[in-house]
């Protein structure tokens, strides 16, 4: 066995580059979406994939591209499959699920009540494809079409839906056969913020100011002050929680110089 030693950089390339393998290389065939697990999913076959995962995965590819790992057109042609796909694909009030059938689009229940409408996923998804209407800029005809269809799934997405009714603060759940029986305030800190912003941000269906400042930042552990290993820790539980509350987010929000009230 030859072990080999790997410099810093040499590492993160290599996590980076296996990492696109993930999204690129085991996309699910028909959808292009990312899958859920490297397995079959139990209960519900080999088909299921994940929208906040392919988000995500979608940024990974962007980051391909600029690396010089893969091909701009191969990866713009790639983002447009996945676009129209999600263009056909269930969704509730312009949000989908967590989990859809790569085959069919149909929404798959994640739990016993949570068969329809996932307000985060769906950020985290959305955040992939704003990102991705930005870095194709180009004139091509794939570029252009992948810009006016991720223009019309982030207009058609109705976060203010997910006021319950118009209650100041976001809900993580809807679904037709059980509304609201979720009962998921979204509240800091943790790693929704994202959805907030776009939240704040839509063009079509924006929610009010009140909705972040009672719902986010009124959460009884959004604020902290405390110190941490010689570290002052500004927001979220005690010792930070986990890492992905410092992670989702900001893969597309910067968190320099971000401030409110």
């Amino acid at each position: 066995m030859t072990q080999t030693t790997l410099r810093d950089d040499e590492l993160l390339d290599l996590v980076q580059r296996q990492t696109l393998r993930y999204f690129w290389d085991f996309a699910h065939p028909v959808s292009g979406l990312a899958r859920e697990r490297s397995d079959v999913t139990p209960g519900c076959g080999p088909d299921v994939v994940t929208t906040g995962g392919t988000g995500f995965g979608i940024m990974a590819i962007i980051a391909g591209v600029e690396r010089g790992w893969l091909d701009r057109a191969a990866a713009s042609n790639r983002l447009l499959e996945m676009a129209r796909f999600l263009g056909h694909a269930e969704r509730h009030h312009g949000i989908f699920a967590h989990w859809l059938d790569g085959r069919t689009g149909r929404t798959v229940a994640f739990s016993e009540l949570d068969d329809g409408a996932d307000l985060v996923e769906t950020s985290f998804l959305l955040m992939g494809l704003l990102a991705a209407r930005q870095y194709f800029g180009g004139k091509g005809a794939a570029e252009r079409e992948l810009r006016e269809r991720v223009d019309a799934l982030w207009n058609e997405a109705e976060f203010d839906w997910h006021t319950k009714g118009d209650e100041d603060m976001l809900y993580w759940h809807w679904s037709e056969r059980h509304g609201w029986a979720m009962n998921h305030p979204i509240r800091g800190w943790n790693e929704c913020l994202v959805t907030y912003v776009l939240a704040a941000s839509s063009r079509r269906h924006a929610v009010r100011p009140e909705a972040y400042h009672r719902g986010w930042a009124g959460g009884s552990r959004f604020a902290n002050g405390r110190t941490y290993h010689g570290i002052r820790l500004p927001l979220g539980p005690d010792h930070g929680g986990p890492l992905f509350f410092a992670h989702y987010s900001f893969m597309g929000l910067d968190p320099r110089g971000l401030e409110d009230r």
